[in-house]
């Protein structure tokens, strides 16, 4: 038997064929039961060809017998031939439907057969209708759109023509986004209300449709006079707040910007480069000295808060500062001074931190970062040695102290003038300046009017600069510095320690005696008893006193040539220390220093008196009895 497709008479598309070995009354061959392949044995399937109008149904008996199925005649007899033809989705007809389909078909033709098939009979199957426009003969349904991607739209307005499959001349008609109806009528698609949809899409607003499309309206608030004041006031008091904190944020930037040029202008001004130079040159000065910014000294101070002025004199204030290691310092900031004394600034620094004496008070570094560089020094926490002399001190100096602390700051002022390169004079050697330790060691401090000198040279003029009642009367007159002006201020300290009293006070016959010319005319009469303090005679050493008074007396000669070098008041007050002299041949050496000294005559000629050898003291020592 054999199934054969034909189209209509007058087309020209080929009639598929489909021919099955399947015979019905020769062999009575059935497909097996589990057969699904559908491979022409009592089964066969084709392809319906595109194009086609129409089409026809023939089953044919493969002994010419004849039956024809065409939706007008009536099947023959199935006793005479019996089979079915069905059209099927493609996809669908396969495998285990393909053994359905069979059972339904080969079921009827015995109970044999019936009996080996349990699967239910197929009564409908899928099938897909694929149909489109074609642009030429369907020129009804279509309207030529040159906006449209295809060319084409459909009858409706507010419609599209979809190409199908790629070719030019088969379209498919949609409604266009926002539309929904017939697109092959008149007016057939119609805007679709998206407000009315169940899910309502404006979550936060209003609704409102548009032709293909929606609106989402912000919801209108009702807002009352005073509170729409109140939210204006708010906001426009946040909006000057917020400008007035980015004005005052950018100003404080600007200021910050040139407090850093100005910091960086003085750096330079006050030979930053060259002392951070020197100093990196030397390990050892650069162990004990370094080059501190202005942020860590105000920090340090509390931005030089007044609580933590310690005091102050003609050159600056001394403030306390704890430093970022929990080191206390003193921080002296200079008062402003004339350019040429900041230009000879550098080399004071590089003078005290190369001087390293435990009785001066040792320099940590600067800072040159202001207009007048600042100074930190150690802190000397028991003040001043003229608080303990002159002020209300709850324990007086005993003699002995005072003996030891004169001696440590001749050692010190010693040092400064002989033992380095370049002999430094403080220039304002006073009770003040000298710092006494928790152990009553004495510090010399204060280097703000000291002035560096050559080792070959004897003097230097300059400003007169000093304290009153401290100032040697002959730098005073000729303006020329030696190191016989320090002796000088020194003499009026072993004067105040030998009576306690200060260097310029009020007498009988004037309100501002000097205690200088007051003691040397007290020594010179015989009269010293009457001024030498009580206590010294109390505690024994009335006759170490009046040793020490000899010296103060030799100090505080007129000119400068007859005064001893600070290395012989040195070796004096050593030897009163210790006793190691009685007090007639103390005395003895004290003149005859003071006369052996040479006159200042400006040439290296004075070299001699002012750098007293270890040779000379030992031959003079030799002449002393023992």
């Amino acid at each position: 038997m054999a199934m054969v497709m034909t189209g209509l008479p007058g087309t020209s598309a080929p009639a598929p064929r489909c021919v099955t070995g399947f015979q019905i009354q020769v062999t009575h061959h059935y497909p097996p039961p589990g057969d699904t392949s559908c491979s022409g044995v009592g089964c066969c399937r084709t392809t319906i060809s595109q194009g086609l109008p129409a089409y026809g149904v023939q089953l044919k008996d493969l002994n010419q017998t004849e039956a024809a199925y065409a939706g007008k005649g009536k099947p023959i007899s199935s006793r005479l031939l019996s089979g079915a033809a069905f059209i099927v989705d493609r996809e669908w007809f396969t495998g285990i439907n393909v053994g359905a389909m069979q059972n339904s078909t080969f079921g009827d033709f015995g109970s044999p057969y019936r009996s080996r098939r349990s699967s239910p009979k197929v009564t409908r199957v899928p099938t897909v209708l694929e149909w489109w426009l074609d642009v030429k003969s369907d020129r009804d349904l279509v309207v030529l759109d040159p906006h449209s991607v295809s060319g084409w739209r459909c009858m409706s307005l507010n419609s599209f023509a979809a190409n199908i499959g790629g070719a030019v001349n088969k379209v498919r008609c949609n409604c266009s986004d926002g539309y929904e109806g017939n697109p092959y009528i008149i007016h057939g698609c119609q805007d679709i209300d998206e407000c009315q949809l169940p899910v309502y899409p404006c979550v936060h607003g209003t609704c409102i449709n548009m032709p293909g499309t929606y609106r989402c309206a912000t919801k209108k608030r009702i807002i009352s006079l005073p509170g729409l004041i109140t939210a204006i006031a708010v906001t426009a008091g946040f909006g000057l707040l917020f400008s007035l904190m980015g004005a005052a944020k950018i100003t404080n930037k600007l200021k910050q910007r040139r407090a850093k040029k100005l910091r960086q202008k003085f750096f330079k001004k006050n030979h930053g480069l060259l002392l951070q130079q020197l100093i990196s040159s030397n390990n050892d000065i650069a162990e004990r000295t370094r080059i501190f910014s202005l942020e860590e000294l105000e920090q340090a101070t509390n931005k030089f808060d007044h609580n933590r002025i310690l005091g102050g004199g003609g050159h600056g204030t001394v403030y306390k500062g704890i430093l970022s290691d929990q080191r206390i310092v003193a921080i002296k900031k200079a008062k402003i001074i004339v350019q040429r004394e900041i230009d000879q600034f550098i080399n004071e620094v590089v003078i005290l931190s190369q001087t390293n004496h435990r009785n001066v008070v040792k320099l940590f570094g600067c800072c040159l970062e202001t207009e007048v560089p600042l100074l930190v020094y150690e802190f000397i926490s028991n003040g001043a040695l003229s608080f303990h002399l002159h002020g209300q001190s709850e324990n007086p100096l005993s003699w002995k102290d005072r003996l030891r602390i004169a001696l440590e700051t001749a050692r010190a002022i010693a040092c400064l003038h002989s033992a380095a390169s370049i002999s430094v004079y403080h220039r304002d050697i006073k009770c003040a300046n000298i710092l006494l330790t928790d152990t009553l060691t004495s510090k010399v401090s204060d280097f703000g009017a000291s002035r560096s000198i050559a080792i070959d040279e004897t003097g230097i003029l300059t400003a007169v600069q000093g304290t009153y009642g401290y100032l040697d009367p002959e730098y005073y007159y000729t303006s020329r510095l030696t190191e016989k002006s320090d002796v000088y201020s020194f003499g009026v300290i072993l004067a105040e320690l030998l009576t306690r009293v200060t260097p310029v006070f009020s007498s009988h016959s004037s309100e501002g005696t000097s205690l200088a010319s007051h003691f040397v005319s007290h020594i010179r009469d015989n009269r010293f008893s009457d001024i030498l303090d009580a206590q010294i005679v109390e505690e024994g050493g009335a006759e170490d006193a009046e040793v020490v008074a000899r010296l103060a007396e030799a100090c505080l000669s007129l000119k400068g040539e007859e005064r001893p070098t600070m290395r012989q008041v040195e070796t004096v007050l050593e030897d009163v220390q210790n006793s190691r002299v009685n007090l007639s041949s103390q005395i003895t050496r004290v003149n005859r220093n003071a006369t052996n000294d040479q006159p200042y005559k400006g040439s290296k000629g004075g070299e001699e008196t002012r750098l007293y050898s270890l040779e000379k003291e030992f031959i003079e020592s030799s002449e002393i009895p023992r």
